[in-house]
């Protein structure tokens, strides 16, 4: 009979290795990531920047990086890991915009001079809110979704395809739902469409040019882990 005090741990795969056999610190780790990433792009993306011809918002800066971490979390821990995330950063940015609405209603001191500035930042307009709200479950849901779809006829061959074809999706479902809840009426026509287009082509790019860091990431989580790398 074997002693199972001896016997060898199978691997782990998927989000079993996160929830289960007490080893959840890198699991934790990416999602506190992902939700920090979000939080602060969401307080980015209350100011438009502009160079030259290219207009953006400073969302741009921080919010390309919560689809790699998006990917990396669907790679390794599958959908329903990805899931996880994906609503814990919803409630994060449900929780900042309920606080800072909270600070700005709440009386000044007598003696503290911004409280125009501070609303003219971080007040809560509702209308940005339900923007960055609808682009992010949108897109982060497409992006988890079609990751998963495309893992299904390639098993773990074509990771790149992958990688590339869910941030195509899901980049642009999330640049356009937001943009058009946030800006159609303040910015023009031309405006609107090259902030969409812009918006689009950065965010993928980044992940272009981050696929090699992203391949790393994901190798050396799945090994964390316990799940075979290929």
């Amino acid at each position: 009979m074997t002693d199972p005090r001896t016997t060898p741990l199978a691997p782990l795969s998927g989000i079993d290795a996160a929830a289960g056999h007490g080893r959840r610190g890198i699991y934790d780790l990416v999602i506190m990531a992902f939700c920090v990433f979000l939080l602060l792009s969401n307080i980015g993306a209350t100011k438009l920047i502009e160079f030259g011809p290219i207009l953006t918002d400073g969302g741009a800066i921080l919010f390309p990086l919560t689809y790699i971490l998006g990917d990396v979390l669907t790679e390794v821990y599958g959908l329903r890991g990805a899931r996880r995330a994906i609503i814990a950063g919803f409630a994060v940015s449900i929780l900042a915009s309920l606080t800072f609405w909270l600070v700005q209603i709440a009386p000044a001191a007598a003696d503290y001079p911004n409280q125009a500035a501070f609303e003219a930042v971080l007040g809560v307009v509702p209308r940005f809110v339900l923007a960055s709200i609808c682009g992010y479950l949108v897109g982060q849901f497409l992006n988890a979704w079609v990751l998963v779809k495309i893992k299904s006829r390639t098993g773990e061959k074509a990771l790149w395809a992958r990688l590339l074809g869910s941030t195509v999706v899901g980049e642009f479902a999330d640049t356009l739902v937001f943009a058009a809840v946030a800006w159609i009426g303040v910015l023009a026509a031309p405006e609107f469409i090259q902030f969409v287009l812009i918006g689009f082509v950065y965010k993928t790019a980044v992940e272009v040019v981050m696929l090699p860091v992203t391949y790393r990431v994901i190798a050396v989580i799945k090994r964390q882990e316990g799940i075979a790398v290929r």
